[in-house]
């Protein structure tokens, strides 16, 4: 039997409380979408299923509680914490979706600077983490530029990525154990210890679920010593992208681990830099114990010397950039209203790919979309996240809006630039998403994106989640 709107809300109220069960209009419908339909939202126009509730969950048994009597229901759960999501992962396509609210779960359980372990509840603010830590000279090593409103859950279920990731890895690297609930009920803790050989690494079903699989409650995660005053920075200009992707192998190859590793192109560059002169821009961090920053940095220096197109720019210039990198907040409602007046809107999509097709990608997508998307104003990217063996590439776009609804902004320009970018990173051998997550709005692509190799995915699902209530249409295409 197909339960009514009412009858849902009444029952999950009797699991918990009355005042966990938020059923005000304005705010399910708030929480019907994510960042990916931002020109919808700006206008008041919300067009996906609007949510049962919103259930604002306490523990992990509380949580247990409502999967089990979804899963009974055959009702949709969409996970959510900090809300910062851009691919969709926090739509609700479904009716009478229920959206389990971890953001109250914000205590931090422990930090351990002996064994270098912080162990916080799923709806910790990074930032708030973040501060605690640097009052005792520790730090995550994890800084997106989400990072005053993305929570702990959300972070690794996205499996997230941060602006210092060449040195301290991405959120998959940091986590040590983890805490999380199955659809039919079953909380399952893996244990925090410094590595093992007892099977395949488990931790890994959970990190990146985007929570299509389970709801993570908690987790654990690497500390590292806060050594600010060791930072080392460098900039550069030069007149082709596909050297500075040369000078960011050789840096990687050799075996040095800046913190900071950006190539910009010189449109991305322009919009950052007020000496790019229409030029790419290339910049490093190197930061530690003093002996290894300085190490590096002269490195860094050695190697880019060897490349004659290359022009040193000041040091406090970088600096004064990445201390002005993050988001901010505040400025939300004066983007949104920039985008009302001027009908100008941009976004974003991530992609990665081996050293030998980075460039490649890179040139492909720009000469493609310039080609094929109308009202262009603004298209360029950067690197900024690099390993041994490649490097991702982050597209940057802005278009103007002509003569559109606000609902048919992402069929004109959003999802045909999306669609570019991702046709061709997968043609070329490289992933169609480096760390914002598939999301739902990258779906279409997963079965293409993992070939054959798609069975082991596939799986988990059907073992995990058979009844299919965890975040419909996240990861996993939804074939109704």
């Amino acid at each position: 039997m197909t339960l009514t709107r009412e009858q849902i809300v009444n029952d999950v109220k009797e699991i918990l409380s009355e005042k966990q069960v938020i059923t005000d209009e304005t705010v399910l419908r708030e929480n019907s979408a994510d960042r990916f339909r931002k020109y919808e939202t700006i206008h008041g126009v919300y067009t996906q299923p609007m949510p049962a509730a919103i259930v604002k969950v306490k523990s992990a048994e509380e949580v247990s509680q409502i999967l089990q009597y979804m899963n009974e229901n055959k009702l949709n759960a969409v996970p959510r914490t900090g809300g910062s999501a851009t691919e969709g992962g926090l739509e609700t396509t479904v009716e009478n979706s229920l959206v389990i609210d971890g953001s109250g779960m914000n205590d931090i359980v422990s930090i351990d600077s002996y064994n270098m372990l912080a162990t916080v509840k799923c709806g910790v603010p990074l930032e708030i983490l973040e501060d605690q830590l640097r009052e005792q000279g520790l730090t995550t090593g994890h800084s997106p530029q989400s990072k005053p409103l993305a929570q702990m859950g959300g972070l690794v279920a996205t499996r997230s990525i941060g602006q210092l990731s060449t040195l301290y890895g991405g959120i998959e690297d940091m986590v040590v154990g983890v805490e999380a609930v199955f659809p039919n009920g079953e909380i399952t803790k893996i244990k925090n210890i410094p590595r093992r050989a007892a099977g395949p690494d488990i931790r890994h079903v959970i990190i990146g679920n985007e929570g299509a699989l389970c709801y993570i409650t908690e987790v654990t995660v690497k500390v590292f010593q806060y050594q600010p005053d060791n930072n080392q920075y460098y900039g550069y200009v030069l007149d082709h992208m596909k050297t500075g992707f040369e000078i960011l192998r050789e840096v990687m190859v050799q075996g040095y681990r800046p913190s900071v590793a950006r190539l910009y192109d010189p449109e991305d560059a322009a919009d950052h830099f007020s000496f790019s002169e229409d030029k790419c821009v290339l910049i490093f961090m190197a930061e530690g114990p003093k002996p290894i920053a300085e190490a590096t940095g002269q490195a860094i220096e050695d190697i880019v010397a060897q490349y004659g197109e290359s022009k040193r720019i000041e040091s406090h210039l970088i600096q004064n950039w990445f201390e002005n990198l993050n988001w901010d907040p505040s400025k939300v409602e004066e983007e949104r209203q920039e985008i009302k007046e001027k009908n100008n809107i941009g976004f974003t999509t991530e992609v990665s790919g081996a050293w030998g097709v980075i460039n490649e990608i890179y040139e492909r997508c720009i000469t493609r979309v310039r080609e094929e998307i109308p009202h262009i104003t603004m298209l360029g990217g950067h690197s900024s996240h690099s390993y041994m063996n490649g490097t991702n590439m982050y597209f940057v776009y802005y278009y103007d809006l002509v003569d559109i609804k606000p609902e048919e902004e992402i069929t004109k320009y959003h999802y045909p630039i999306n669609k570019i970018i991702v046709e061709e990173t997968i043609k070329a051998g490289g992933s169609m998403v480096h760390h914002h997550g598939v999301g739902k709005h990258r779906t279409p692509w997963i079965k293409e994106e993992y070939g054959s190799s798609y069975y082991i995915l596939e799986t988990l699902k059907k073992a995990f989640d058979p009844n299919g209530i965890m975040n419909k249409g996240t990861i996993f295409p939804d074939d109704k």
